[in-house]
């Protein structure tokens, strides 16, 4: 392939191009996120055509946010190694595959591969590359980015639940899939808009690496079949990869993910099941479609009102609590939900569900940028994405075997609920403990050494301050802090 040029910045642009980053990932969103939602419209007629209980037909949309998730690491290796144009492109392309094969399945092992994994694996190299564009155009206006982006899954819901429905009644469910695999293709056009950018950090790390590259060539002309230069090019290697993933090791990023999978184990049965528990309840097939509708553009709403409240000055330095605040209350919901059983109860629950997954679904990115740094931002959030991998396959087929054995679908929304409340409490739990311990070691400091504050507004202390942020290392931060500055 030909080398991309790149556009040199020493820092985030904030705009100009950025804004057509951003609108490249907002079609993204809509041929992802929005296609994979929508696909639970199906979810009837492929139970009834195949004649299947609930577990077994929730394993296709299981699939599809599985390999999503799963693959989502090999997205960024993919854009890290060539660029975002040619991950998204190649995505694009495998992912319409699987749609227009999967409109000749014969069974649902053959959806389970083709709309499952090959559509899935297309969307894993078009999604954690193009937020990861964002963040690099992106700093003083982060979110309020990530919130015009990530409104394209609530916006191509809205748009594409009716249609869907629609193709559906006229094509039936084979006609519709073929036409989405056609709709998807235009992630090929998506990858073109996203033109690389390399920053200040990204051009250290790349000249880091072009050294590492360029005396492995050498050792290798001088010495092809040297046992050292084989050692020498896994050390590269190896440190190459352990700089890229070093964020690994930080704790406040082990505890996110920890909550990622409790979350993401919560958020996914809903769109499997809002639209055969609203048919179950005596709605119509046109109404169940209203309310993803609903869901979908509510969902917008909380993409960028969220996101541009959470940048406003006020709120900027309280974002990762507004995050925890949106999973909470979108937990909550879950557990009101088994008390619904009428449509116009139903629109209300809609639109404060779509609303807080719009709010943090905007945040996640800029959580995770806040922990690992922007220079590290795409590889986190290709982990943090890989993480919703498993929650995403296990979680509706459990809900289905639970709406199957209790014969109701109280037993299968409690759970999701109450995994949502627990990866918000998580959170916010370790947060407490993370100041409890700060204050207590700033204390300890300042006991131990009565000149500190000569010196506690120099760089010194911002430096103590950093290490206390990012290891939390006792030992490490008394002796900083009791040290001679001078």
């Amino acid at each position: 392939m030909a080398k991309v040029n790149r556009s040199r910045s020493t820092s985030p642009p904030d705009g100009g191009w950025g804004w057509m980053i951003v609108a490249g990932c907002f079609l993204v969103t809509i041929c992802t996120r929005a296609v994979t939602r929508c696909i639970s419209i199906f979810f009837v007629d492929f139970q009834t055509y195949f004649s299947q209980d609930y577990a077994q037909t929730a394993w296709i949309h299981s699939i599809v946010d599985c390999v999503t998730m799963l693959c989502a690491p090999l997205g960024s290796v993919v854009s890290n190694h060539f660029s975002c144009q040619v991950g998204i492109m190649l995505g694009g392309l495998l992912a319409s595959t699987g749609l227009v094969l999967g409109s000749f399945a014969t069974s649902l092992k053959h959806l389970y591969l083709t709309l499952g994994v090959l559509t899935g694996l297309g969307f894993a190299l078009c999604y954690s590359p193009a937020i990861a564009m964002v963040g690099k155009y992106f700093s003083r206006r982060k979110a309020l980015a990530y919130g015009i982006s990530m409104s394209g899954s609530g916006i191509g819901i809205f748009i594409l639940a009716p249609v869907v429905q629609l193709l559906i009644e006229q094509f039936s469910w084979r006609g519709a899939l073929l036409i989405l695999g056609g709709f998807v293709l235009n992630l090929c056009v998506c990858g073109a808009l996203m033109r690389p950018i390399t920053l200040k950090d990204d051009q250290t790390t790349s000249e880091q690496n072009h050294v590492c590259r360029t005396e492995t060539q050498g050792f290798q002309r001088a010495s092809p079949s040297s046992t050292w230069t084989k050692e020498w090019v896994q050390t590269c290697l190896c440190g190459s990869l352990q700089q890229e993933y070093s964020f690994l090791l930080m704790s406040d990023f082990v505890v996110l993910a920890i909550s990622v999978l409790f979350m993401a184990y919560g958020c996914s049965p809903l769109f499997v099941y809002l639209v055969p528990y609203a048919l179950s309840i005596g709605v119509s097939h046109q109404q169940a479609a209203f309310l993803m509708s609903i869901l979908g553009v509510i969902d917008i709403i909380g993409n960028i009102t969220f996101g541009w409240l959470t940048d406003r000055r006020c709120l900027k330095n309280y974002q990762y609590i507004c995050y925890l605040f949106a999973i909470g209350m979108d937990g909550l919901c879950y557990l009101c939900l088994p008390m619904l059983q009428s449509l116009p109860l139903l629109v209300p629950f809609a639109c404060t569900f779509g609303y807080f997954d719009g709010a943090y679904v905007t945040l996640i990115p800029v959580v995770t940028a806040e922990i690992v740094g922007t220079t590290s931002l795409s590889s986190a959030l290709g982990v943090v994405y890989f993480l919703h991998a498993v929650p995403y396959l296990v979680s509706p087929p459990i809900a289905g075997w639970l709406v199957d054995t209790t014969g109701s679908y109280t037993a299968a929304f409690l759970l999701c609920g109450f995994s949502m409340i627990f990866s918000s409490v998580l959170l916010g739990f370790a947060r407490l403990v993370k100041k409890t311990r700060k204050t207590q070691l700033q204390f300890l400091a300042k006991e131990s050494d009565p000149k500190l504050k000569l010196w506690t507004n120099g760089s010194v202390a911002y430096s103590v301050a950093r290490e206390l942020d990012q290891k939390d290392g006792e030992s490490v931060a008394i002796a900083m802090l009791g040290s001679n500055p001078a």
